[in-house]
């Protein structure tokens, strides 16, 4: 079942630092190892995607901060909310395939961007994926909740 769609993909190579960060055609995705070239790749293996819902965007800006997308630290941009699903939840994005591992902890460098952004977004930051199965992603790649 398709529920929602890629509006963004984002990865940080070796050399970059700080947020947000920079928005790239294309994910690789390589179970065992993470997103190719990423500077997260090859460590912690079940925190080697994060995913953000527009969501998030929309309550900060709500509230006064008005952030590009990339700022929240994910590597993966939804137009639906993933906070709505549980641990465990599978997603399939073209060839792909990631689970949901953890919610991501709240990180006070977010404040960099807004005093109350690390409050704001407490509950919706991100969600920490592993890779089930290697696959590219791209904008505009359906989602489907397998």
């Amino acid at each position: 079942m398709i529920i929602g769609k890629v509006i963004g993909t984002f990865s940080a190579k070796k050399d970059d630092s700080g947020l947000p960060r920079p928005k790239v055609d294309s994910l690789k995705l390589i179970e065992g190892f993470g997103i190719e070239e990423d500077k997260f790749a090859g460590k912690d293996l079940e925190k080697t995607v994060m995913i953000v819902g527009q969501y998030s965007y929309n309550i900060s800006s709500k509230e006064g901060i008005n952030i590009q997308a990339g700022s929240l630290g994910e590597n993966i941009l939804f137009d639906f909310n993933p906070h709505d699903y549980s641990v465990g939840t599978k997603f399939k994005i073209g060839e792909a395939v990631i689970q949901i591992t953890e919610n991501c902890t709240i990180c006070n460098h977010l404040a960099v961007f807004g005093k109350k952004l690390p409050e704001i977004v407490k509950d919706c930051r991100g969600i920490y994926c592993t890779i089930i199965n290697n696959g590219v992603i791209k904008k505009d790649d359906s989602v489907e909740l397998i």
